[in-house]
């Protein structure tokens, strides 16, 4: 008989690639979504078209985790084998506008969905929760392992944080096999437009198709350890299948400032960048264009696209700006993750290297953006 497997988030980057990941392996998939006045299933959209698949191999379910009565109804109709906990109001930026929302969900929604397993008395159910590289906030050592002390600087951070101790206080408590990921930044073509990667990525690309001027960002010298996320998924699925519940990183290892990922994203299009002035007034300008690299990476050869690559772009002409606006009430300078025990106990390492992240994701956004203009 095939696991069942119940995902919180299926609609978000990391819920679509493991609901993949999990099907592949022979599992039923039961997935919850939140009612939405607009259709919310576009990552899933080529499973749930599937007629081979949708209503046989993968249930969506309407829930909320916030809804303590929907989660013990759920739990009781599925019965789960396994419960990925993906679900979040996952945005730093927008945490300190929405704590108390964010709050509800990413901290008492993991509390709720711990008692509803044991007031369903799911005894053998195995419950994965997605933490986050944003507990270390200002980083107490580097690089950031499980041993290293926490320090959140965010409402999203100490939401997450609370979600972690939660898990740890009920394995211990309980013995329930409940385990964190703490995952650091994970990117793909799936990444959500407002999350910086696909911001960037977006952006150039309408730069490239001249429909857009310029990119504004806030702290472009932050650096984030970035991995290819269906890789982390894989890495989710095997911290929950582990003999022992436990808590892992899954990190690269590396780390890259903001500003490196627009020169590698822009590189890949044929632009240079050259950077001037400091701080607020600092600005990237273009000092090189070569857009047949751009026509290579889509081959626009071969397909015909609604827009095409611009040639109106000037040497010297500015295209990044940094805007104060998008600064946050308290930053967090540096993340760099220790995979150490991911690699020696579950065999389990990044491989995607930097350079290839961004080349997909920024080939990705091109092929959109020259089709449709967005």
């Amino acid at each position: 008989m095939a696991k069942k497997a119940l995902i919180t988030g299926i609609t978000g980057q990391d819920g679509s690639y493991l609901t993949e990941i999990l099907l592949d392996k022979g599992y039923e998939v039961h997935g919850i979504i939140r009612r939405s006045s607009s259709f919310n299933t576009g990552r899933i959209d080529h499973l749930y078209n599937n007629r081979e698949i949708m209503n046989k191999k993968l249930f969506l379910h309407y829930g909320d985790l916030v809804d303590t009565s929907n989660l013990n109804r759920l739990l009781e109709q599925i019965e789960p084998d396994e419960i990925y906990n993906l679900a979040a109001q996952s945005h730093v930026k927008v945490s300190f506008e929405i704590p108390d929302y964010t709050g509800q969900v990413d901290a008492l929604g993991t509390l709720r969905f711990l008692d509803a397993i044991r007031e369903v008395g799911l005894r053998e159910v195995r419950f994965y929760q997605a933490s986050t590289s944003e507990l270390f906030g200002k980083v107490q050592e580097i690089p950031q392992s499980e041993k290293t002390p926490f320090y959140p600087r965010s409402p999203y951070g100490v939401a997450k944080l609370y979600g972690y101790w939660i898990i740890v206080n009920y394995r211990e408590a309980y013995n329930l096999f409940a385990c964190n990921g703490i995952l650091f930044n994970h990117e793909s073509p799936k990444r959500g437009e407002t999350f910086v990667t696909r911001k960037i990525t977006r952006a150039a690309s309408r730069i490239a198709a001249g429909l857009q001027q310029t990119l504004s960002l806030g702290n472009i010298h932050s650096k984030r350890d970035w991995g290819f996320a269906p890789e982390y998924c894989e890495g989710m699925w095997r911290i929950l299948n582990h003999n022992k519940a436990e808590d892992f990183v899954l990190a690269t290892g590396e780390t890259h400032t903001i500003k490196e990922f627009v020169e590698s994203t822009f590189i890949e299009l044929g632009i240079e960048i050259d950077w001037q002035g400091k701080a607020e007034n600092e600005k990237g300008i273009i000092s090189k264009i070569d857009l047949s690299k751009a026509a290579q990476l889509v081959n626009t050869a071969s397909q015909i696209f609604q827009y095409q690559l611009t040639n109106d772009l000037k040497i010297g002409q500015t295209i990044i700006k940094v805007d104060p606006n998008y600064y946050r009430p308290t930053e967090v300078d540096l993340l760099i993750g220790d995979p150490t025990k991911a690699e020696k106990v579950l065999g389990w390492k990044a491989k995607t290297k930097f350079e290839d992240l961004v080349k997909v994701m920024i080939q990705a956004d091109l092929e959109k953006v020259l089709k449709r203009g967005f």
